[in-house]
């Protein structure tokens, strides 16, 4: 199905607009992947389809175009060196530093929900017994609502668990079929999952000790970007760490601290 150039541009410019995300020199991309779901929406052009998406007061209908637009295939233990960084540096620290065993994570752009589910589960390993006396309750945010209610059920196909042990998958899942398992409820319950566009003003009640942000800012602009990492920083707590992906860029007017590869800290210098 091919999208005319008027389509094209409106589209481009309502994303860009009311989401951040920069669809430049990606007309062929558009084409690819919405020109099937459009078909069975029962459409048979672009003008049509889109005439619809932008009259949808719900957003349902763009959010799913959102979704289909930047979702790639998702699964756990991804850029497992963030995983690393959190059990051997983030949660030893958090466990000196916060006296009320409060721990705020942010899991920002969590699309299908593994990234929020795994490091529940990486907290539930690492404080074992001492778990039940912390707080460490994961904010899980997405623009596709689609993508966030399949993320509530919590259930995956056998191969997005292969970068899982066979013991966290016994501990972790309920098997459902020889190829579909489900994140146990101890784990769910642990993540709170939410509507939140990044490009609205940041306004939970608390600051965050750990906010990740990966593989989402690459279909931003550097100055979209830029007011993105400020919004981030001013929501972290002082001292808290921010988690990029490893093909991203950060904001080179940034305030964070480089401590490792896409790994940024909030340090106050007095």
């Amino acid at each position: 199905m091919k999208l005319r150039d008027s389509d094209y541009l409106r589209l481009m410019m309502f994303v860009k607009q009311k989401y951040g995300i920069n669809l430049e020199n990606k007309q062929q991309l558009i084409e690819n992947r919405l020109s099937n779901y459009i078909t069975e929406r029962g459409f048979t052009n672009f003008t049509d389809f889109l005439n619809v998406v932008f009259a949808d007061k719900s957003g349902y209908e763009v959010a799913n175009v959102i979704n289909l637009l930047t979702t790639n295939h998702t699964y756990f233990m991804r850029e497992a060196e963030h995983f690393t960084h959190l059990t051997e540096q983030f949660l030893p620290l958090m466990e000196k530093k916060c006296k009320d065993k409060d721990i705020r994570i942010w899991s920002a752009g969590c699309s299908f929900g593994n990234e929020p589910y795994n490091l529940a589960m990486c907290i539930d390993d690492y404080f074992g017994f001492r778990k039940k006396s912390w707080d460490c309750k994961i904010l899980a945010t997405d623009i596709s609502l689609n993508a966030l209610m399949t993320a509530k059920d919590g259930v995956y196909k056998k191969d997005a668990l292969l970068g899982l042990s066979d013991k966290w998958i016994d501990k972790y899942f309920i098997k459902l079929s020889d190829n579909l398992y489900q994140v146990c409820d101890r784990i769910r319950n642990e993540v709170v999952f939410r509507y939140h566009n990044l490009m609205e003003p940041i306004s939970f009640k608390k600051k965050f000790n750990l906010i990740l942000c990966r593989n989402v800012m690459i279909y931003f602009d550097a100055p979209t970007r830029d007011g993105l990492c400020q919004r981030f920083y001013d929501a972290t707590e002082d001292g808290g760490f921010f988690y990029l992906g490893h093909t991203e860029l950060m904001s080179k007017n940034t305030k964070y601290v480089k401590k490792q590869p896409a790994v940024y800290q909030k340090i106050i210098i007095p």
